[in-house]
């Protein structure tokens, strides 16, 4: 069985879960060009809890966690199955403790709108791991090192954030010009992405000189760790998607191992 790359995809507006943004073309060849894994393991920034936690659902609901959206989004369903086994699995390799697997949850939008891009059938089992809030960027990092047996698995760990995320100042206009201070961000993490330099990630909010205007809070950035955690020395990173929406939502994608070619940039 192959080794399977670790994916983060800045997944920005839910509104790309069914409109035709170049974005969404972008994670839809991509997905192609991946092929199909035994199963995903899902971190969205959207799950944070108090405690680690794994959906354990054999049939994890689809939520609409946001507001004010078209009637057509709150249609949409993503009836993937999930994989109970994989979940309590994974809970022992992270050592978690009694509970840690859970049907309290499901597929919340930073799940399902890019996994409905990547896999269209929804017959890829989908697990969930949620973002203990209680974690330093360390402590994430930490967690993430001991996912790394899931690769040669069959099993695809996705990370859904953003490189950049900032709502407060985000513009809904088409073509929306992208701030200094966000670009320079973005960019900086690339490089740190790049070169494989774990600690400038870990203290991400001395990155720029305004590294807390890209990232208000962490929950968005966190995902991050998680793929650059998974890369193995002489492993080949990618950035098979980058750009902005909104002006102030990076949309940068991570692929850590075997890359196809780069499918979309803008």
């Amino acid at each position: 069985m192959k080794t399977w790359p670790a994916l983060f995809l800045g997944h920005g507006s839910p509104m790309n879960a069914i409109e035709d943004s170049p974005f969404a073309s972008a994670w839809t060849e991509l997905g192609r060009a991946l092929g199909k894994p035994r199963a995903v393991l899902c971190v969205s920034a959207h799950w944070l809890t108090r405690g680690t936690f794994l959906t354990g659902n054999s049939r994890p609901r689809t939520i609409h966690d946001f507001g004010g959206f078209p009637p057509e989004l709150y249609d949409i369903q993503y009836p993937a199955p999930g994989d109970p086994a994989l979940a309590e699995k994974t809970a022992a390799r992270l050592g978690l403790g009694v509970g840690a697997v859970t049907e309290d949850w499901g597929l919340d939008h930073g799940a399902w709108s890019v996994l409905r891009r990547l896999f269209p059938a929804a017959d890829v089992p989908i697990v969930q791991l949620s973002l203990d809030v209680g974690l330093s960027a360390a402590g994430h990092w930490a967690l993430a090192e001991r996912l790394a047996p899931l690769r040669d698995d069959g099993v695809l760990v996705l990370a859904s954030g953003n490189t950049v995320h900032n709502l407060g100042d985000i513009s809904w206009e088409d073509g929306a010009p992208v701030p200094d201070w966000a670009r320079e961000f973005d960019g900086v993490v690339a490089g740190a992405l790049r070169e494989g330099r774990k600690e400038a990630l870990l203290g991400w909010e001395s990155l720029t000189a305004r590294a807390r205007r890209a990232h208000p809070t962490p929950d968005h950035f966190w995902p991050l760790l998680y793929v650059a955690a998974l890369r193995r020395p002489g492993e080949p990173l990618s950035f098979p998607v980058e750009g902005f929406q909104n002006g102030t939502i990076a949309m940068r994608a991570v692929q850590v191992g075997a890359a196809p070619p780069t499918v979309s940039r803008h």
